[in-house]
């Protein structure tokens, strides 16, 4: 074999020999380059979306909705950003969904009720956004302050039904008529009043008998001397204590000759 032959079969071997070996070092690094390149290009078309909340009130009445608007845009077209909003509120050092919508078209509304999630005097919220092809969002955190309330007062109340009427007890296992709608209010609503029926009825604002609401207090007099109190249920019934031997509970309200005095707003 000629000396041009053999150099040309010699670098055939070696070229099949460092194919069969492996790629040379520049070889071998050019796959990881691209792949870096097209997860790189990848993240980069995610975008963060812009999203806006307002809340129907800062100041809720206790046992009413949280109504909380919410809105996503995508900041390349203009146009609503398609996902899920959260409505989540910040408990033990945590955020917790309280109510989860999907995002089509337009603006989407979330509801809870802070109450019934355990909550107290007031509640900090806020929405989180997640969505396919875009980075996580989260609106403002706003703080919602809880409200007394004729529900509430209410709510109060229906605990103590059974509890056994003892006279010039003002709770929390036994109460008389006064100890009783006492109690309430002061857990309820932060009102205090005096432990006498007929003292009670200087209290609250006056309110007809026709506008009587939830959770008002119902002073009986006889004559204009306040001789019994309750809390009104709704329908013409009241939480009372009534008399010895009976027990606070749901009673109808009997007779005419009473006021209204309303504690909460």
């Amino acid at each position: 074999m000629s000396g041009a032959g053999t150099v040309a079969l010699s670098l055939g071997l070696c070229l099949c020999a460092g194919q069969l070996v492996g790629a040379s070092p520049a070889a071998a690094s050019a796959t990881p380059v691209a792949s870096a390149t097209t997860a790189t290009t990848a993240a980069a078309a995610k975008v963060t979306p812009k999203l806006t909340a307002s809340v129907n009130t800062r100041k809720l009445p206790w046992g009413s909705t949280l109504k909380v608007t919410a809105k996503v845009i995508d900041p390349r077209t203009g146009k609503v950003a398609k996902g899920t909003v959260r409505l989540q509120a910040w408990r033990t050092n945590k955020w917790v969904t309280w109510d989860t919508e999907t995002v089509k078209s337009g603006a989407v509304t979330l509801a809870a009720r802070p109450d019934k999630k355990g909550v107290g005097s007031g509640v900090t919220v806020r929405t989180l956004f997640t969505g396919s092809g875009y980075n996580q969002a989260a609106s403002g955190k706003v703080k919602i302050t809880l409200k007394s309330s004729g529900a509430k007062v209410l709510a109060e109340a229906k605990k103590h039904k059974g509890a056994l009427y003892k006279f010039g007890a003002s709770g929390p296992k036994r109460f008389d008529c006064s100890g009783f709608t006492q109690y309430v209010y002061k857990k309820a609503a932060g009102k205090k009043l005096p432990h006498k029926a007929n003292l009670q009825q200087k209290y609250g604002k006056s309110v007809s008998k026709s506008k009587k609401q939830v959770g008002d207090l119902i002073v009986f007099r006889s004559g204009s001397y306040g001789s019994h109190v309750g809390i009104y249920a709704g329908g013409g019934y009241m939480y009372d204590s009534p008399h010895t031997g009976a027990r606070v509970g749901k009673h109808k309200i009997y007779g005419s000759n009473y006021v209204v005095r309303r504690m909460v707003a």
